[in-house]
């Protein structure tokens, strides 16, 4: 028996994303192709006061409408009408709440691109507006599903996880908040590895460079190194009993937007995300809490 493709729309046309996503998604030719859906509907959206969506919106678009089969409507309601799940992947995080609560009521899965928003009010109130419609609901980073993470995570020989330092670009964006904008890459990676349980965390915050530190409910510490000079490489080094691994996000043939798609497939079928929706609010919630630290250098509780 043939299961029918999940019609797949896409609200938010002012990131590559939009056609990364698709081509993984229709292109059954390419090499990390993932099959099961099919785009079929977008919504172009985008934000004057954001230049990086406003001088690139036009761009993206065009190169959407030069893709077979998609149409291109004018509104997130649209989207939701004409598909079975929806990709929410706006580039402005100021924007997700108004979004996700314009198609909340036709309980369609959504996965929400990072960051799910830029507050934590705002973060809760998507959490909510989904458990009272039944809307299934995932966001995260692509780096959270690294095939290079992944594999050092299944790596026990070495020990127990001891802790974990990320690494990567912190460019800082005025109206994405602080760390927002480019932390939600690392913190995901964290919380992948050492859990939820984060308690507090103490930012150190130079005009080149970031350090945040968080210290979990067990004791380990994670931290995350934010360059705006040099290097612009994700990675990591992951720390176990007796043996540090570096994590190499880019080795891997399977690139970490296949392996999210991957992931987001598997979710418009179950329904089911693989995380959590209460670590996903606690990853917001340590965003917003560093961006605190960083203004007072002190620590502060989640």
């Amino acid at each position: 028996m043939l299961t029918r493709k999940k019609r797949i729309g896409i609200i938010g046309l002012d990131t590559s994303h939009a056609n990364t996503f698709t081509q993984l998604i229709n292109d059954s030719d390419h090499a990390l192709h993932i099959p099961g859906g099919q785009v079929v509907v977008a919504f172009p959206g985008g934000s004057a006061d954001f230049e990086l969506s406003s001088t690139r919106i036009g761009g993206f678009t065009d190169q959407m409408k030069s893709r077979s089969g998609i149409k291109i409507v004018g509104s997130p309601e649209e989207v939701a009408e004409a598909s079975d799940a929806i990709l929410l992947l706006s580039v402005d995080g100021r924007v997700h709440l108004e979004q996700f609560r314009s198609i909340a009521s036709y309980r369609k899965p959504v996965f929400i691109d990072k960051p799910m928003a830029v507050s934590s009010t705002h973060a809760n109130a998507i959490a909510a507006l989904a458990e009272e419609y039944g809307v299934p609901l995932m966001s995260c980073s692509a780096l959270r599903y690294a095939e290079g993470l992944t594999e050092a995570l299944t790596e026990e020989a070495a020990g127990e996880v001891i802790g974990m330092d990320c690494y990567g670009p912190m460019a800082l964006q005025a109206t994405q908040p602080g760390l927002y904008w480019y932390g939600v890459h690392m913190a995901e990676m964290l919380f992948r590895t050492l859990g939820k349980s984060c308690t507090k965390v103490v930012a150190v915050t130079t005009s080149e460079h970031e350090l945040i530190s968080g210290v979990w409910e067990n004791g380990m510490v994670g931290t995350i190194r934010g360059n705006r000079r040099g290097n612009e490489a994700f990675g990591a080094l992951l720390h176990r009993e007796s043996k540090t691994c570096h994590i190499d996000v880019y080795g891997h043939p399977k690139s970490y937007y296949a392996s999210l798609v991957d992931k987001i497939m598997r979710f418009f079928v179950t329904g089911k995300s693989d995380i959590a929706m209460e670590e996903t609010l606690r990853i917001m919630r340590f965003l917003e809490a560093a961006n605190e630290s960083r203004d007072t250098g002190r620590f502060v509780y989640l």
